[in-house]
């Protein structure tokens, strides 16, 4: 095993690029697939109260991560106050989020090249970018997050320009047209499809060993992060709905054709068209925000594996870090491997919605540890400290365990493979450390 020391690169300005990264791609593809369920008001009620929970959860998060710079998040803060099997089940959680999301963007990415080039295959595109990121990730951190910098910077700014073009065409009335056509139970549908806007962010904690300056520097890479994260939320929210109606955007022709998961380009022809060098240019730099988020979650799949295995949770060689790259290398391709047999699956829509499971779980249990780590630790020194505090975990917690329960309730077959994965997991993690 090697004792290689991951390395210390990362400013604050990497760590907005980070955050605002691993979450992109979710302004540009399947939020709109809520709309279906809830409709205008139901996804964005779902939409505020994710929000909500988002924006307390990033100030809580920030205090543990401040505490505790380390690469494993949730698992870390969990060990330390709550015990190995609640650390345990927190590390598992923390992994089945990272390492399934992947594979739905990479699904996307292939979609994109395939719209381009209908002789390139989706699913072997999907693999080669997943060979490519994986490996520019084992290159190193410093390069690693200079291509999100720049990637990032890229996509925000085309975000930012589909916003500007579709404002002037906005109309109230297409807000308020059929707003609410399942009631209640269609914004609670709509949930999972609202913490796509968001899945993801926390993955800044897991850069923590690799930050130059952690206690200082995380919680403002976190704060830029989830204001610059919602702000995008609200336009690109309002002036998508605002074009033609809800409807325009989820469905291909009409109400009752088949739907599509890429919102901005569909609101994008009720103004230009099709064929307009706009649309091209959004469907072209839309692809940068699709391989920010893969690029960006890939690199905290693999810090998040890494600690695992480095606390022999799973494999020992997870745990090892590359004497050349000082990177962990083996975590990234053990990850990249579990990534494309679920890329394999073809099942991306349950794949999202299992990473969604895994994050729902994160959150609640490091909430938990938040209150247990005041009780138990109170002279820990606390670089920066969540405001309103118990409110702000309280909250976090309320809407975390609704949105959990709700998502078993309208999800309850990829609910009992999560189960199954964390019951199996736990069961082996028992066996073998006996």
């Amino acid at each position: 095993m090697s004792t290689t020391t991951l390395k210390k690169t990362l400013t604050p300005f990497a760590l907005w690029a980070l955050g605002v990264g691993y979450v992109i791609s979710g302004m540009y593809f399947g939020w709109n697939l809520g709309l279906e369920k809830g409709g205008t008001l139901g996804m964005a009620i779902a939409t505020f109260v994710v929000m909500l929970m988002y924006i307390t959860f990033t100030f809580s998060y920030t205090e543990l991560a401040c505490a505790i710079p380390k690469a494993g998040g949730v698992f870390d803060y969990a060990g330390r106050v709550l015990g190995k099997d609640l650390a345990f089940i927190s590390g598992i959680a923390q992994t089945v989020e990272f390492v399934f999301a992947p594979p739905a963007i990479a699904f996307a990415i292939g979609a994109y090249f395939n719209a381009f080039f209908p002789e390139a295959p989706i699913i072997q595109t999907a693999i080669i970018a997943y060979i490519l990121f994986t490996g520019l990730n084992i290159i190193g951190i410093k390069a690693a997050a200079t291509f999100e910098i720049i990637i990032t910077v890229l996509a925000v700014g085309e975000l930012l320009l589909f916003v500007g073009i579709a404002t002037p065409h906005f109309t109230a009335k297409n807000l308020v047209h059929n707003a609410f056509p399942n009631g209640w139970s269609g914004a609670f549908a709509s949930i999972p499809f609202a913490i796509w806007f968001f899945l993801g962010i926390e993955g800044i904690a897991n850069v923590a060993e690799e930050t130059k300056n952690p206690q200082r520097d995380i919680k403002k890479g976190f704060g830029w992060a989830i204001f610059t994260l919602a702000m995008l939320c609200i336009l690109v929210f309002a002036s998508s709905v605002g074009v033609a109606g809800w409807e325009a955007i989820v469905f291909r022709n009409g109400a009752s054709g088949e739907t599509s998961d890429s919102p901005l380009p569909l609101a994008l022809a009720q103004i230009t068209g099709d064929n307009h060098i706009l649309y091209h240019l959004l469907i072209t730099v839309g692809l940068f925000g699709l391989v920010a988020s893969f690029h960006g979650l890939i690199l905290a799949a693999g810090r998040s594996t890494y600690e695992m295995g480095k606390a022999q949770n799973m494999p020992v060689f997870l745990g090892g870090i590359s004497k050349r790259f000082q990177t962990p290398a083996y975590a990234l391709v053990g990850n990249m491997t579990v990534g494309i047999l679920a890329l394999l699956s073809g099942k991306t829509g349950e794949i999202i919605t299992l990473s969604v499971f895994g994050a729902l779980t994160l959150y609640v249990i490091a909430m938990v540890a938040l209150i247990r780590l005041r009780k138990k630790e109170p002279d820990l020194h606390r670089p920066f400290r969540v405001p309103s505090y118990p409110l702000f975990p309280i909250i976090v917690l309320t809407v975390g365990i609704i949105s959990l329960v709700s998502m078993f309730i309208y999800n309850w077959e990829v609910g009992a493979i999560y189960l199954m994965i964390i019951l199996v997991s736990y069961g082996l993690f028992k066996v073998i450390k006996r």
